[in-house]
């Protein structure tokens, strides 16, 4: 797993949230086939990036694009 690996999966979730608006983890791994280390690691790239606010709903993280 590298940088560029990583920011390839940050890209895949981006264009799951444009699509969306907005989704739960279990969402974005149904849309964008990721494993659930893969989404974490490109959803704390997005986050990094000031692209992504995340919410705890429920049982679950509900991610929105900013």
């Amino acid at each position: 797993m590298n940088a560029e690996v990583i920011g390839t999966w940050a890209g895949q979730v981006w264009n799951a949230l444009n699509e969306s608006g907005k989704l739960t983890v279990k969402g974005l791994k149904k849309a964008t086939k990721l494993k659930e280390k893969e989404l974490y690691a490109a959803l704390g790239w997005l986050a990094r990036e000031g692209k992504v606010s995340m919410y705890e709903v429920d049982t679950d993280i509900e991610v929105v694009l900013l």
